[in-house]
């Protein structure tokens, strides 16, 4: 069923249209957002500006028309922290449905908070813990405290960048009275939560909101990394806190050239790296990590009524790298071979590649991609593959991770990544020595189900002096002959790294 959830936010509205399947995956097939902060001045005001109202109703008309193109089924929208606390809001509501035609459901902050909830753990499955979810909106605050994918507690609170920017931070730049007073009130509104995670021995922040992955995508730019992919990203609190006082020092000309900066946020920064610098700090939060999924991906998941079912599947990285493959590779029975005899291979031979045992893991997902660049062609498939995964939303993962499984796909035909290129260089000497040998590995592992029969039923590995020996055993009344004869000419990067001869007997 294709659907659309829509979030008219204190700072923007968004859009977001996807086709959810029958087993309860998610296809993104478009987003859409407009900044037309609905927050300015209604937070001092009690009313929403005509200004504002007329750019919400016109985006929103749009979007009524982009889901009318799109074939969408069904949708939702809902309004928060700007629009629940406007004396206008009812004639506002009336106004969008009478002339964009979209019915507005205005949302608690409690349930607000649920929703984002919902978000962050079919994105990032929450296991272990404490995390604690902090997403920061124009008007309201929302925080969660999860453990094992389990909310401990949820609060909203009107703490929002554009409601604190308003009242508090009125120069460009803030002067020290200002941030002092704004201080003082984040401890008088939150300063009791955030030691209640601290106590509870929170190990990081997960930020849901886009003024949150602002200000990691500004730590990755002072890092000197290039932006890419932003879920799953992480900033320090020291970088957190050394970027919270270069926004409240800046002007606003100063802060919209600072790297990584979101131009059309600027003016609200400095009030978001003080709020943000105080969660950390207070809570204990050594991480910040960024969640790129967030209040409307929450209402898509209600909509289609999969969160629950989602949720008890609890393994946000395997699920969305089976949706990825199943995309590309249909049932992929030959990328499930490979990632079968990649696991007996890693087991045999980690302790020698000093590979940890994490990358098992890693591995195995890069088994079970490295043929989606078919899709594309079969020449040079496994860059392709490369591509694809790079920029695939496979959720749960860091980028390192993701470029350790995309990098491992792609050496596992012809030439693997040479220790110069500069996809290696930018990883560390542990990341580049890990995807040396998992794509040693992989090649072999393909090299094994070269006829994508899966006639390798069980493979058994032992060292003997200078030779690691490979004993195949395939399914009765087949030869694994092309699979043997495969898997000599792709055991060359694997005898490198071990320093020893390998052979492969049936």
């Amino acid at each position: 069923m294709r659907l659309a959830a829509i979030d008219v936010g204190s700072n923007s509205v968004h859009m977001l249209i996807a086709d959810v399947s029958r087993d309860g995956h998610i296809e993104v097939v478009d987003r859409v957002k407009e900044m037309v902060r609905l927050g300015r001045k209604s937070f001092t005001t009690g009313l929403l500006t005509d200004e504002s109202m007329d750019l919400t109703v016109r985006a929103l008309a749009n979007f009524r028309r982009l889901m009318r193109v799109r074939g969408v089924q069904r949708m939702r929208a809902v309004a928060t922290s700007a629009v629940r606390e406007a004396r206008n809001r009812a004639a506002f509501v009336r106004r969008i449905r009478e002339e964009a035609g979209i019915p507005v459901e205005i949302i608690s902050g409690h349930q607000e908070a649920q929703l984002i909830f919902h978000a962050a753990r079919h994105a990032f499955g929450l296991e272990g813990g404490p995390h604690l979810l902090v997403d920061i909106g124009g008007g309201s605050v929302e925080l969660v405290l999860v453990k094992n994918g389990k909310a401990l507690w949820m609060h909203s609170v009107k703490l929002g960048v554009a409601r604190l920017s308003e009242r508090f931070l009125t120069d460009d730049p803030p002067t020290a009275a200002q941030r002092k007073r704004l201080e003082k009130h984040l401890e008088g509104e939150i300063g009791e939560l955030m030691r209640s995670a601290r106590k509870a021995g929170v190990v990081n922040a997960i930020g849901t909101s886009g003024t949150i992955n602002t200000i990691v995508a500004m730590a990755r730019a002072a890092r000197g990394e290039e932006l890419g992919r932003l879920h799953g990203a992480r900033a320090t609190a020291a970088e957190v806190a050394r970027l919270a006082r270069d926004l409240v020092e800046a002007n606003a000309a100063m802060r919209a050239e600072l790297p990584g900066m979101d131009a059309k946020r600027s003016d609200l920064m400095p009030a978001a790296g003080v709020l943000v610098d105080f969660v950390m700090r207070k809570s204990g939060a050594e991480e910040l990590i960024a969640c790129t999924w967030a209040l409307r991906e929450g209402v898509l998941l209600g909509l289609a009524r999969r969160d629950a079912a989602l949720a008890a599947d609890g393994d946000a990285r395997r699920r969305s790298v089976d949706k990825l493959g199943r995309r590309f590779c249909g049932a992929n029975q030959h990328g499930k071979q490979v990632a079968r005899l990649a696991r007996k291979i890693f087991d045999e031979t980690a302790a020698l590649l000093r590979l940890p045992e994490s990358a098992r893991e890693l591995l195995e997902y890069g088994a079970l991609l490295h043929d989606v660049g078919h899709a594309i062609d079969h020449d040079r498939h496994n860059r392709h593959s490369y591509y694809l995964i790079k920029n695939a939303e496979l959720l749960g993962f860091d980028p390192a991770e993701i470029e350790i499984i995309a990098l491992a796909a792609r050496g596992h035909r012809k030439q693997a990544p040479s220790l110069d290129a500069p996809e290696l260089r930018a990883l560390s000497s542990a990341d580049r020595r890990t995807v040396r040998g998992l794509s040693a590995i992989l090649r072999l592992a393909d090299a094994l189900d070269r006829s994508h029969f899966s006639v390798v039923r069980k493979l058994d590995v032992r060292y003997t002096p200078g030779r690691i020996i490979l004993e195949v055993a395939s399914l009765d009344g087949h030869q694994a002959d092309l699979e043997l004869w495969t898997g000599e000419r792709r055991a060359d990067l694997l005898a490198k790294l071990l320093d020893r001869r390998v052979i492969l007997r049936q």
